[in-house]
C-alpha cells in the first residue's frame, strides 16, 4: 500500500528521504530536517513505516510546509505579478530568456528556439546525386 502525501504516492521501495523529495517542494535537505524532528530513521523503507509514523509524516508535510498546487500556485503567482509590474525579471520571463543574468550570444540555444545542427562532411549523400 503506497503512502499518499499531499496529493502524491511515494514509492515503496525507497528510502523515506528519497522518497519524499518526490514531493514538490520537498528537496533532499528539507526531507532530512522533516524526519529529524519527527524522530523518523531516513534510511527507513517507505514499506516498513508504522501506520502511525506515516500519519504523522503526512500532518507534518501538510500543516507545516507549503507543497504541491500550493506552492505551484505561488511561484506562478509571482511570475505573474513580476509580468504585471513589467520588471526586467518580469520581461524575461514573458519573453522565454534566461531571467538569471546568464550569457544568451553563445549559450541557452534551447530557450531561445536557437536549435543549430551541426554541419556536415561537405560530401553528399548517396542517395542524393544527380
Amino acid at each position: 500500500m503506497a503512502i499518499r502525501i499531499a496529493g502524491v504516492s511515494i514509492p515503496n521501495d525507497k528510502r523515506v528521504d528519497i522518497s519524499l523529495t518526490y514531493i514538490f517542494g520537498i528537496g533532499n535537505s528539507r526531507a532530512k530536517k522533516i524526519l529529524a524532528d519527527l524522530d523518523i530513521k531516513a534510511e527507513t523503507k517507505v514499506k516498513d513505516l508504522k501506520e502511525e509514523e506515516a500519519n504523522r509524516l503526512r500532518e507534518s508535510i501538510e500543516k507545516k510546509h507549503v507543497v504541491e498546487g500550493d506552492l505551484r500556485r505561488e511561484v506562478s503567482g509571482n511570475i505573474k505579478r513580476l509580468k504585471e509590474i513589467g520588471c526586467y525579471r518580469g520581461l524575461r520571463h514573458s519573453r522565454n530568456l534566461p531571467v538569471r543574468g546568464q550569457r544568451t550570444k553563445t549559450n541557452s540555444r534551447t530557450v531561445r528556439g536557437n536549435k543549430r545542427l551541426t554541419m556536415g562532411s561537405g560530401r553528399a549523400k548517396a542517395g542524393l546525386k544527380t
